[in-house]
């Protein structure tokens, strides 16, 4: 197997908190913007902002990584990007695999933030035989029985899975058992994994499911109230239906009122 599954980032070693390693990729999206603007040094007031947190919270985040503003100054921004680049391990290149060729897996495959972020995709894999060959963001397309192929020959350590949810468990177990350590899944399930390989969930079902929450709150508000929602219309029970309702432990939930 290839020794650059082994990788893990320093932050763990050095104990960094999870919430602060949540955060440092939005201080180095905003620090890149700053430098490709040759903006040379930033505020913690300005950065904070930037990023989308408060600036205590930021100079906490920071501390962390032994790196201090200078009063007057700020912080230097070429600096700032190395350092964190080098805390979420981006200074060398990691190959990664993605399963699942559909609509969202085209679509992520011809997203360009990849490579610039230090990410480089070695393979796209697919079950659909009509699917292997085919280019897609310029790569073919290869088949799911090569799998485990691909990932010892390209030293795969992270594997995005796009799959429908049916096969998406499938498909983890198999990546694990070839080495893989860090999954993306964007498919909308929950996988199980044993310890030593980290999962990060992407469901943008759920997210806009979040927002309708705020939106309903918002219109509650700009009502002067809770938001109505419809009455729950509920047929009337008859004693052989009442029968065959269980509770999850076994008790007899009440019958509704007509």
């Amino acid at each position: 197997m290839a020794t650059g599954r082994t990788h893990r980032p320093a932050t763990r070693s050095r104990g960094i908190p999870e919430a602060t390693v949540a955060r440092l990729p939005l201080y180095l999206r905003a620090l890149t913007a700053l430098s490709e603007r040759s903006v040379p040094t930033v505020s913690s007031e300005e950065l904070a902002a930037a990023a989308g947190v408060n600036s205590a919270k930021l100079r906490k985040d920071f501390s962390y990584l032994g790196s201090y503003g200078t009063r007057g100054v700020g912080y230097d921004v070429e600096y700032l990007v190395y350092q964190i680049s080098r805390e979420l391990g981006l200074t060398q290149d990691w190959p990664i695999v993605m399963v699942g060729i559909g609509n969202l897996g085209a679509a992520l495959a011809n997203y360009g933030g990849f490579a610039s972020r230090g990410f480089r995709v070695a393979a796209l894999i697919d079950a659909d035989p009509s699917m292997v060959g085919k280019p897609v963001a310029g790569m073919p397309v290869q088949y799911i029985d090569d799998l485990e192929k691909i990932v010892d020959e390209n030293g795969v350590s992270i594997g995005v899975i796009a799959t429908p949810a049916g096969a998406a468990q499938q498909v983890c177990d198999r990546l694990v058992a070839a080495g893989v350590t860090s999954i993306l899944n964007f498919a909308p399930t929950v996988l199980s994994v044993p310890d030593g390989v980290d999962v990060r969930k992407v469901d943008l079902s759920i997210e806009l499911q979040i927002l309708a929450f705020h939106e309903q709150r918002k219109a509650g508000e700009e009502g002067g109230g809770e938001a109505v929602l419809p009455p729950v219309v509920r047929e009337p029970a008859t004693a052989t239906q009442a029968d065959d309702r269980k509770g999850p432990d076994g008790d007899m939930p009440a019958v509704m009122p007509a």
